[in-house]
């Protein structure tokens, strides 16, 4: 399934990075892919999934908790958006969720199969949309979004977070 790459007007500028981290395979592509590393951190050991990179940062747990949250979150936006709700929704701060999850009391084993399950739903999701269904548009955050941009904004989320563990943390996934 190939679903082009959105214009910059589909999405507020913050989110470009995250498409940006988007291969040119697609988001599709990519959202399978990385399952396999949601599944290679359910060997880490829970001393390694209780550690941060700097004072002050998440933990490992904390981190992969923060991703399926914000999965969550864009899928439940997407879904909005394709099913023609115009009604604007809501932003998230991410602090405010992190500090209100019980991820870092959680296994991580739990919190990867968690992800795994919500990301495997996703791609469902996803495979169901119709061009027609992805140009549609929507207000989250205050800021207009296509489906489309949602669609490339997930992979691109999970990367820059599976980036961070690969580089500050030096975990191999």
């Amino acid at each position: 399934m190939t679903i082009d790459q959105p214009q910059a007007a589909e999405f507020n500028a913050f989110y470009a990075g995250y498409i940006g981290k988007v291969a040119e395979r697609g988001p599709v592509a990519l959202l399978q892919d990385q399952i396999k590393s949601f599944e290679t951190l359910r060997s880490l050991s829970e001393q390694a999934a209780g550690s941060r990179y700097a004072e002050g940062k998440w933990t490992v747990r904390e981190l992969l908790g923060h991703v399926c949250d914000t999965e969550r979150l864009f899928s439940y936006r997407l879904l909005h958006i394709v099913r023609g709700d115009q009604a604007p929704l809501a932003g998230m701060d991410e602090k405010v969720w992190s500090a209100n999850a019980p991820h870092d009391r959680r296994p991580l084993t739990e919190i990867a199969d968690e992800m795994i399950a919500v990301r495997r739903s996703t791609v469902k999701l996803v495979e169901s949309l119709d061009p027609e269904a992805l140009a549609r548009t929507g207000v989250a955050n205050n800021f207009p979004i296509s489906a489309r941009a949602l669609v490339w904004i997930l992979p691109g989320h999970a990367q820059h977070h599976l980036d961070v563990l690969r580089e500050r943390y030096r975990i191999e996934i």
